[in-house]
């Protein structure tokens, strides 16, 4: 059974950074491009960032472009979301998911495993 384990999440203020963390197994790592997605109360599940298997393309929402940054740690098995300039509206659960394949995907259902996900709240 695949798993995906978030940490980091947590209270910020406003203008505060956050860096979440997903680690996996070597295997499902190796093998898998990566992403990041948020879900915030009555709203549906939206990409916020996402990473080839290589690491050599990513892709970020517009809402977080030059604000958070996606990276991969092939020899810790782990990807990071680095967030900084955090706003109130970046409050939701955050979640990590991964896909088979070396290329980067934006859509949800295009995505095989995820991590519980890990809630981050922003006060302003």
């Amino acid at each position: 059974q695949v798993q995906l384990a978030e940490s980091g999440g947590g209270l910020v203020q406003a203008g505060g950074s956050l860096r979440l963390s997903c680690a996996t197994s070597q295997r499902t790592f190796s093998g898998s491009a990566m992403g990041w997605f948020r879900q915030a109360p009555g709203k549906e599940r939206e990409s916020v960032a996402a990473i080839s298997r290589s690491g050599g393309s990513t892709y970020y929402a517009d809402s977080v472009k030059g604000r958070f940054t996606i990276s991969r740690d092939n020899a810790k098995n782990t990807v990071y979301l680095q967030m900084s300039s955090l706003e109130p509206e970046d409050t939701a659960v955050y979640y990590c998911a991964a896909r088979g394949g070396s290329g980067l995907r934006i859509r949800a259902t295009e995505y095989d495993y995820w991590g519980q996900g890990t809630q981050v709240t922003v006060s302003s």
